[in-house]
């Protein structure tokens, strides 16, 4: 939803100094509701329309992570950007898998930041219908994939879009560096692909990815 033609953001961020000013850097493009904690920003993610969300990963009464988790848990699809000070690999994969869509990390420039959120609201404003995969179905809204057999599977936000990302054109074959420049963070390497491949693989069926040697992937035939 816009307001006044800008795009409706909430900003959960419990620094007193970073918080607001992240808002003011923001409020010529966005409309910022900004949430001083976890269970704050879970109350207005859920009660209120939104375009994007950043949620800092350590807040009090409630982190970053359980608020993602709880939204998704509720079927909130909104755009969610993770502002973390933890950058080791492990972390930025707990944030993904937890629902978040991208995440930058502290200290931030903010250029990155404006350039991540434009990124994402130009990448999810305009929700994908259903797409078929083999006996298998995606939803991107809802993440959810259903087989013609009844099976229900649920991705993560990161997972749910590489796999949209292959099926949306199933005659190419994506390079690792083709899904890294549209997916995934400027930072992140190669190697992050195979491992959200993997997921996908042990989720749905080893078959709904195929590899290309020496190329990159392309989408399957899922059975």
């Amino acid at each position: 939803m816009t307001t006044a033609e800008r795009l409706a953001l909430l900003l959960v961020e419990d620094d007193p100094v970073l918080g607001p000013l992240i808002a003011e850097l923001l409020e010529a493009d966005y409309a910022v509701r900004l949430a001083a904690h976890g269970q704050e920003g879970l109350h207005l993610g859920l009660t209120q329309p939104w375009d994007v969300m950043v949620i800092d990963r350590g807040l009090p009464m409630m982190d970053g992570i359980s608020v993602i988790t709880a939204l998704r848990s509720k079927g909130i699809s909104t755009p969610i950007l993770i502002l973390t000070a933890l950058g080791d690999t492990r972390e930025k994969v707990r944030g993904l898998d937890a629902g978040a869509n991208d995440y930058v990390t502290k200290p931030f420039d903010a250029g990155e930041l404006a350039a991540r959120l434009r990124a994402l609201t130009r990448t999810y404003s305009q929700p994908a219908g259903p797409v078929s995969i083999g006996t298998w179905e995606l939803d991107p809204a809802s993440r959810a994939v259903r087989s013609v057999y009844g099976d229900l599977v649920t991705l993560t936000a990161k997972e749910a879009e590489v796999l949209a990302a292959l099926a949306a054109e199933p005659g190419r074959v994506f390079t690792r560096d083709d899904l890294l420049a549209a997916h995934f963070h400027p930072t992140d390497q190669p190697g992050v692909i195979d491992t959200y491949v993997h997921h996908l693989r042990r989720k749905i069926s080893r078959t709904v990815i195929r590899t290309v040697h020496g190329i990159g992937y392309q989408i399957g035939d899922a059975s």
